[in-house]
């Protein structure tokens, strides 16, 4: 019985790492795979390159991604980190000069 007694304190480590690390990033992982997965012509994506594109076509293990007017890339689709909200879209714009002193 000691000897039970003894591992309860690894198991419960051992239980509160799965439930704080291991299964969180579970989830996101299942969730990023579904958004992947679900990927259609026409939406606005970013890379996880930080690179924003929309996607032209679709193909087993990559798409097409138009980043700019006439220049398409192509990557692979575990490279798309998020869809892009097009409520929350801000137009990029040139940056302003910083004001002379």
């Amino acid at each position: 019985m000691q000897e039970l007694a003894s591992l309860l304190p690894i198991v419960g480590i051992a239980l509160l790492f799965w439930l704080l690390i291991i299964r969180p990033q579970s989830k996101r992982a299942r969730a990023v795979r579904q958004m992947q997965s679900e990927l259609q012509t026409g939406l606005e994506v970013m890379l996880t390159s930080g690179v924003f594109g929309t996607i032209v076509a679709i193909a087993d293990d990559h798409l097409l991604l138009r980043i700019a007017d006439g220049v398409t890339i192509r990557v692979a689709k575990g490279a798309v980190g998020n869809v892009v909200d097009p409520a929350t879209r801000t137009e990029t714009t040139e940056p302003e000069p910083p004001p002379e002193a």
